[in-house]
């Protein structure tokens, strides 16, 4: 079963990055051709023939991930950076986290008033960085249609988040804790 191979080649690091936390590493996921077709074919299929006009990755695994989806998806790939990445004018969201805050960016024009843009990175956890990002898409005038995840962990509420700013959310995998 393709979710099993999805899973299975996710590694998973104790105490990183602080102890206590589980690290859900996709960089094995990637590596494996078999898995990372998989995940790229699962996380597409919910989206086959819904028009998207942008997919937008976020920095980094986002990229990676985005790219390809926008590929199968014949659509655009939009990068929402970590500030002071983009070289042009840029729309910038701060957003909290734990400890402090940060802050992502698109161009000005990476977007379009009522483009139907599809969401994408390896992970949802608590969700600031991408409900940053849905309402750094939305002030640009796009339409957010989804959100598309490898990992969930559904005990941190972010996919719960996402879903009540009206942004439906698909995940592969879930992995209960941190």
């Amino acid at each position: 079963m393709p979710l099993d191979i999805i899973r299975n080649a996710i590694r998973t690091i104790p105490d990183y990055p602080k102890p206590g936390i589980q690290f859900r590493d996709v960089t094995t996921l990637m590596k494996d051709a078999r898995a990372f077709r998989a995940a790229i074919d699962a996380m597409v299929q919910p989206w086959a023939g819904a028009k998207i006009d942008h997919v937008a990755g976020v920095e980094a695994r986002g990229f990676i991930l985005g790219g390809a989806v926008a590929h199968q998806l014949s659509c655009g790939f939009t990068p929402v950076r970590k500030r002071g990445k983009l070289p042009h004018r840029t729309l910038i969201e701060e957003y909290e986290l734990e400890y402090g805050s940060d802050a992502v960016e698109i161009h000005v024009d990476a977007v379009g008033e009522h483009d139907r843009v599809l969401l994408v990175d390896d992970l949802v956890a608590t969700g600031g960085t991408a409900l940053a990002a849905v309402k750094l898409l939305r002030r640009a005038g796009a339409d957010v249609v989804g959100a598309a995840f490898v990992i969930d962990l559904p005990g941190l509420g972010g996919a719960l988040r996402l879903e009540d700013a009206g942004v439906p959310v698909s995940s592969l995998v879930s992995f209960e804790g941190d």
